[in-house]
């Protein structure tokens, strides 16, 4: 069985447990403290799970312009998963502690490569901990590399910052934001320098596709609120830098709702130009 939005601890242990080889990515990270996930990797992770670091991994480097984690190239994100060991077809989990947040963005990259056999698990490492299972430390061992090949993309095209300007007067998509309610309404905070959201953006905090156990609200919920917010239009999703944006893609795809497209410069592209506008206040 092949999972390609969301898996449990209960479901990712049975694969395991009959031999199935999974491609487990351990996506753990902290915003302002970049080395504080590896070392949280190598004091505990799920058996034979590989480290992927955002900013190493999951991005490209950042020019100034281009928002924190612009995309890497297809051509070098695939090299990377082949260097894990990824094989066609094969089934990849990616965890994290922190609700799925970095997870996701392994989840929506390795769709945007064309491998669809990919699943965040849900209620991360802490549901693996809670459920008595096994952990490693230290670093991963080697690996034959894979035969992984990128192929056309499964989820819909990026967004450009370009593309999103134009959006603003005929409003003919919905710009979701991913951030906290208090970074959305535009009060001062360390992470932007300028405070505020894209005009005509609602919020839609990643934590609110979670239930009080970390793990993800049922689907119909979550068509529920996203139709609510979209009403009939189609969706961008935005953050701060494309990274949690990719947290309600995963929710959307796990409610039935396709289409989504990320804008994956976000919040800390769009204020690299002080020309873009910028609207404040809750919406």
């Amino acid at each position: 069985m092949a999972y390609r939005t969301l898996i449990s601890v209960a479901e990712l242990h049975a694969l395991l447990a009959a031999g199935e080889e999974v491609l487990i990515l351990d996506c753990e990270f902290e915003l302002g403290a970049p080395d504080k996930g590896r070392e949280a990797y190598l004091g505990g992770h799920l058996p034979g799970a590989r480290y992927a670091h955002l900013d190493d991994d999951l991005a490209a480097p950042s020019d100034g312009t281009n928002g924190r984690h612009p995309l890497p190239s297809p051509v070098a994100f695939a090299a990377w998963l082949r260097r894990q060991g990824l094989k066609q077809g094969q089934q990849v989990v990616a965890c994290d502690s922190s609700g799925g947040a970095w997870a996701a963005r392994a989840w929506w990259l390795l769709n945007w490569v064309g491998h669809d056999v990919v699943a965040v698990l849900d209620g991360g490492k802490q549901a693996w901990a809670q459920a008595g299972l096994p952990a490693e430390t230290g670093p991963a061992g080697p690996v034959r590399p894979g035969d992984f090949a990128a192929q056309p993309p499964l989820v819909a095209a990026p967004v450009s910052a370009a593309e999103v300007l134009a959006n603003i007067e005929g409003a003919a998509a919905q710009v979701l934001d991913a951030r906290d309610p208090l970074r959305f309404r535009g009060d001062p905070n360390p992470i932007d320098p300028v405070a505020g959201h894209i005009p005509g953006a609602r919020n839609r905090f990643f934590r609110d596709n979670l239930g009080p156990d970390g793990r993800f609200r049922p689907a119909a919920e979550l068509a529920e609120a996203f139709l609510r917010l979209l009403d009939g239009k189609p969706a961008v999703l935005s953050c701060g830098s494309g990274v949690t944006a990719c947290h309600n893609a995963l929710a959307m795809a796990h409610a039935g709702l396709s289409g989504a497209r990320l804008y994956p410069g976000s919040w800390s592209e769009w204020i690299a130009d002080p020309a873009r506008p910028v609207e404040t206040g809750a919406c």
